[in-house]
């Protein structure tokens, strides 16, 4: 876990980014304040929500992939997912961003 900078100190970094940008975020799980992995859920106007995660790969980066679109004959079905997760993850983060183009916004945070 070194080098990396603690959980909650991340994502209000997160949220402070995206208000810059315009856009309004909110917590919607906290998890573990050091050590837990961190979801963006990314949405504009309670439309196209986009889930966002850290993906390791065999570089040893960590970028956020989109893992999960929102489908439009079931809109719910993303937000069960995410209650799934949480259940299986108590130590999950997960963070809801509105914003007009969430993927720019997810590349800008990876930065």
């Amino acid at each position: 876990m070194e080098g990396r900078l603690p959980a909650h100190l991340e994502v209000a970094g997160m949220i402070r980014a995206i208000e810059s940008q315009g856009g309004f975020a909110s917590v919607i799980a906290k998890g573990h304040k050091d050590a837990g992995t961190i979801l963006i859920l990314t949405i504009y106007r309670g439309e196209n929500a986009v889930l966002f995660e850290r993906m390791p790969q065999l570089d040893g980066s960590r970028p956020y992939i989109a893992a999960k679109q929102q489908n439009p004959e079931k809109p719910h079905e993303i937000y069960e997912y995410l209650e799934r997760r949480r259940l299986q993850d108590p130590d999950i983060w997960i963070l809801e961003a509105d914003i007009a183009d969430g993927a720019r916004l997810v590349a800008s945070l990876a930065r």
